[in-house]
């Protein structure tokens, strides 16, 4: 099972990537998660994407597209989504010249996130939720990650608080378990 993370922070001490690493030592078994840097992905700009997507573009895209799922670090700005993490769904939501459809499209996304705030990351998953089932894609499992009070719990880019890190592993267990039902339905 191959899973890409993807942090939408590109601080070089984020929490939200903290937590993608953190789940990368936590997988179930036989699932494996491959994080994807998004720091040289351009604004999305219609004329540029009419030229053919750039080579971050494609990159990707392609990441996405190999993909059994999806694992997003959804930090939470001002209320709401980070413009990384929007940025990042505006590109891979779009075929583009050599696809015919989204990447996004009937692709399982996996959704957690850390914030130093006191509700953790339950505005900004929602808005991205609203925003992935636009795109096409579907949000598995419905549970919630949200890692509050993040400074308290993510020391030196590790998950230090235990509690948090047995609740990232039973969601990644869960998102496991939907993922394998999925392949199994269409197997």
């Amino acid at each position: 099972m191959n899973i890409l993370g993807i942090s939408g922070s590109l601080r070089a001490a984020s929490f939200n990537t903290a937590l993608l690493h953190a789940a990368q030592g936590l997988a179930p078994a036989g699932m494996d998660i491959a994080v994807h840097r998004l720091h040289e992905l351009p604004l999305f700009d219609q004329d540029v994407e009419e030229q053919g997507d750039p080579a971050a573009v494609k990159a990707l895209k392609d990441a996405v597209a190999a993909a059994d799922g999806l694992l997003l670090a959804c930090p939470e700005y001002n209320g709401g989504i980070s413009g990384v993490l929007k940025n990042t769904i505006d590109w891979i939501s779009r075929p583009g010249h050599e696809r015919k459809a989204s990447v996004l499209a009937g692709k399982i996304v996996c959704i957690v996130g850390a914030s130093p705030g006191a509700t953790g990351t339950v505005r900004a998953q929602d808005a991205l939720r609203l925003v992935l089932r636009r795109a096409g894609a579907r949000t598995e499992p419905q549970g919630e990650v949200l890692v509050f009070q993040a400074h308290t719990k993510i020391v030196d880019g590790q998950l230090a608080d235990e509690r948090t890190r047995e609740a990232l592993a039973r969601h990644l267990q869960a998102f496991a378990t939907r993922l394998a039902a999925e392949a199994g339905r269409l197997g």
